[in-house]
């Protein structure tokens, strides 16, 4: 009463009344919202599984590396391999690199990575735990690997030919790395739960120069040789560099004085 005077005529003329108010107002208000739920349902399911980061789901992740053995693509084999993602070889001649060079990877054929540092990046990415530190402690050495410690294992000339390494001579930045190293196995501490992608940045450019340099000796650093074998030694990174590599590695390692473990430094400071 009072809302729709109307009403007060007769139950027929309200039965009418309420019948037309439904057709008129409420039903397309409901067509509308129903119009709309399925890409409301779209949409919160997307966030969901852009949310959801564990192995699991990203194996339905198509990899493909373009790359070859002698480059710096293996060590992409090596962290993929590590974190249990499914990769295949792509055909060389449909590099999409846009300046040709390997690596280079897509993913599910719409996204295209290069450098491998962003690629090392992007397949950590794929299989977060949701720990904050520790996802910055790897982007940190996946990036000083790439952005420090590959001038110092690559002297290159200006046109960008590597004619030697700066690991035959003392260095600063290595022998801060042997003394964290001094008191870890791995560069986020011990045990192998620790082992992470920046594991695979750093050791693969360190095991890179004894193959392209086989007279370096890098003994002044036992720790960094301990680590390095304990690395190399990993059935992953056989099957990404081959076992005539990891073998030979593993001989110039023992060589280099490294056999036992290398000598522990004394709270890092003797």
């Amino acid at each position: 009463p009072g809302a729709f005077p109307i009403c007060k005529k007769s139950n027929t003329m309200k039965l009418l009344l309420s019948a037309s108010i439904a057709a008129t107002c409420i039903l397309p208000y409901c067509q509308s919202f129903l119009s709309t739920t399925p890409s409301l349902i779209k949409r919160h399911h997307t966030i969901k599984t852009r949310n959801r980061t564990s192995k699991t789901s990203s194996l339905s992740m198509g990899l493909t590396l373009y790359g070859s053995q002698g480059s710096r693509s293996p060590l992409v084999n090596w962290a993929a391999y590590e974190l249990s993602l499914p990769i295949v070889m792509g055909d060389l001649s449909q590099n999409p690199h846009p300046f040709k060079q390997i690596p280079c990877m897509t993913s599910d054929g719409d996204v295209t990575l290069f450098e491998s540092g962003a690629i090392l990046l992007y397949l950590q990415s794929l299989c977060e735990d949701g720990d904050e530190a520790k996802k910055a402690a790897i982007m940190s050495w996946v990036t000083w690997a790439n952005a420090s410690l590959d001038p110092v294992c690559f002297l290159e000339t200006p046109e960008g030919k590597v004619y030697d390494t700066g690991l035959k001579k003392p260095n600063r930045k290595i022998d801060t790395l042997d003394s964290i190293l001094s008191n870890q196995k791995y560069l986020l501490g011990d045990g192998d739960d620790n082992f992470s992608t920046g594991d695979v940045a750093v050791a693969s450019y360190l095991l890179y120069v004894p193959q392209f340099f086989p007279d370096v000796d890098l003994g002044r650093w036992p720790n960094v040789v301990r680590y390095m074998k304990d690395c190399v030694k990993r059935p992953a990174y056989g099957k990404a560099f081959g076992g005539d590599v990891q073998n030979y590695l593993v001989g110039k390692l023992d060589a280099m004085g490294a056999g036992d473990g290398g000598q522990k430094k004394l709270f890092g400071m003797f």
